[in-house]
């Protein structure tokens, strides 16, 4: 029998990285070496967040918030009760912060950026959303400097829009934990005898198993799904 011949391979096309996919490329290499990525999921009822986004008045630009807008609010309420994950790892220290700067990762034409929304504590919904909308318009039109990427204490992916249920984000080093937001999707549930169809999320809580436990992310995870159940109180 004679021996089969090796597989042919072409080259097709060879990319250099840009600066910027070099950079990503960098950091998320040194989250998966240093870090050790947990992930826990929640699903939660997400009718009262579709609610609180139907009833939320425009800003001045006439823009609504959406759902991520809402669950920004919720997030940060969250983050207070659990000062723990709104920090950073560096050096064997867990550092802990007053401010609550957000990364919001953003697609873009060299990959996934996150421009950090500051202080979003200090933010009603509708500054939520104006400040969340101009930060996503100026790294896509690239009118930004590399400060809009520095000092973020924790951060938020949403891959819903694109038809994800859910998925395991990689931590945004330094920080110790990171937010995945998937798609809504129709669950049928019982009540009071009867069956319905609501609108269900699953949240993806990535944690630094180094400075934070599997019980503190479980903890974390009822508080936001406790906040974001009861969504109208943001409008």
């Amino acid at each position: 029998m004679s021996e089969e011949s090796a597989a042919e391979r072409t080259v097709l096309e060879e990319r250099t990285l840009t600066p910027m996919r070099k950079t990503i490329a960098r950091r998320l290499g040194e989250s998966y070496r240093e870090a050790v990525h947990v992930t826990v999921n929640r699903t939660v009822d997400a009718e009262p967040l579709r609610a609180a986004t139907d009833a939320a008045a425009a800003d001045e630009t006439g823009s609504t918030p959406s759902v991520t807008d809402v669950i920004l609010c919720a997030l940060s309420e969250t983050l207070a009760s659990h000062p723990s994950f709104n920090a950073t790892y560096e050096d064997e220290t867990h550092r802990l912060y007053d401010e609550q700067n957000v990364g919001i990762a953003v697609s873009i034409d060299d990959g996934l950026v996150t421009p950090v929304l500051s202080d979003l504590a200090s933010k009603s919904l509708i500054e939520v959303t104006t400040a969340r909308r101009r930060l996503t318009e100026r790294v896509q039109s690239g009118d930004y400097t590399m400060g809009l990427f520095r000092n973020g204490t924790f951060t938020l992916s949403n891959l819903g829009p694109l038809g994800v249920d859910s998925f395991d984000p990689i931590i945004n080093p330094p920080e110790v934990a990171i937010l995945g937001l998937g798609r809504m999707t129709g669950r049928a549930v019982e009540s009071e005898g009867a069956v319905e169809v609501r609108q269900h999320l699953t949240l993806s809580l990535s944690i630094d198993h180094r400075i934070l436990d599997g019980a503190d992310a479980a903890r974390f995870l009822e508080t936001l799904a406790n906040n974001v159940e009861t969504a109208e109180k943001y409008g």
